[in-house]
């Protein structure tokens, strides 16, 4: 992923206006490990649990409408989570890291958070 994410970083430093990134991690400090161009950057630290990421995905993307809280984060999970096995068998693949898995996945959750988050 760090290639991604260099991408990433370098089009939105070339005043592209497409790209918003945000850094995720596991554990604190790691990011200057593993990336020290990134240094000075604050990285959204959640520990490798769904609670953490759904904890982070909430600071990070700060909004107005459609705020979903962590709870709401939990139901979309565990509704789109009993879809992945239809989901697959649909796509004839075994893994969720397909485009059109995720494209899917994405919709799912669209869907259920619709009926979730007001």
């Amino acid at each position: 992923m760090p290639f991604e994410l260099g991408l990433a970083v370098a089009s939105e430093m070339m005043g592209s206006g497409r790209q918003m990134w945000f850094v995720m991690e596991s554990l604190k400090y790691r990011l200057g490990k593993s990336l020290s161009d990134l240094n000075g950057t604050d990285p959204y630290i959640h520990g490798g649990t769904i609670e953490g990421v759904f904890r982070e995905m909430g600071n990070a993307f700060v909004r107005r409408r459609r705020q979903p809280s962590v709870l709401q984060m939990w139901t979309i999970y565990r509704e789109v989570r009993g879809k992945i096995p239809a989901i697959l068998t649909r796509c004839g693949t075994r893994s969720v890291f397909e485009a059109r898995v995720f494209e899917e996945i994405s919709f799912a959750a669209s869907v259920a958070a619709d009926g979730i988050v007001r």
